[in-house]
């Protein structure tokens, strides 16, 4: 069974498109297309469930046609829409330096200031200018690179220096 913590939050399907089954695909990494990856997941109902992808064309960089394997129709298609899609962090090219923001999700962050961790992040929201770290206490960490000390891949932790009284608001 697939976990959180085997996957990472890519973007979301948006409308269908068309009667042949496309979905719109708000995607913010395009891992699936660098790595050339023949599926993703979606989360429904609360589970992982893996989706082949059959084709897919870019709209623009972060709007992406998809059409998966099976899903043939409009009909079917619109049962999927709002669906948040993930990654599996297996088949991540976030190896060496460079690792994808959504992969962040399921570290703690190592506050510095107050030598304290916080909970796990959750979601990653690059929806806006500045990046936000959701905690799954429900808390928000503005992700600004000059505050980040490191990041331990390995025990999932990104150490941060915050400014004194962040995480009491």
């Amino acid at each position: 069974m697939i976990t959180a913590g085997d996957v990472y939050s890519i973007g979301r399907l948006g409308k269908t498109h068309a009667l042949g089954g496309e979905i719109v695909f708000f995607c913010g990494d395009d891992v699936f297309d660098r790595v050339g990856a023949e599926y993703v997941f979606l989360r429904l109902e609360g589970l992982f469930v893996p989706f082949f992808i059959e084709g897919y064309r870019f709209q623009t960089d972060e709007r992406v046609l998809i059409k998966f394997e099976g899903i043939d129709t409009r009909e079917e298609a619109s049962e999927l829409t709002g669906a948040e899609v993930f990654f599996p962090r297996s088949l991540s090219d976030g190896a060496g330096d460079v690792l994808p923001l959504g992969a962040l999700a399921g570290f703690v962050i190592h506050d510095d200031t107050t030598n304290s961790d916080t909970a796990p992040v959750c979601r990653v929201d690059t929806s806006t200018p500045n990046t936000l770290l959701e905690l799954e206490d429900g808390r928000l960490v503005p992700l600004a690179p000059e505050q980040v000390r490191d990041i331990d891949k390995e025990r999932k932790i990104i150490y941060m220096t915050l400014p004194e009284g962040l995480l009491s608001l």
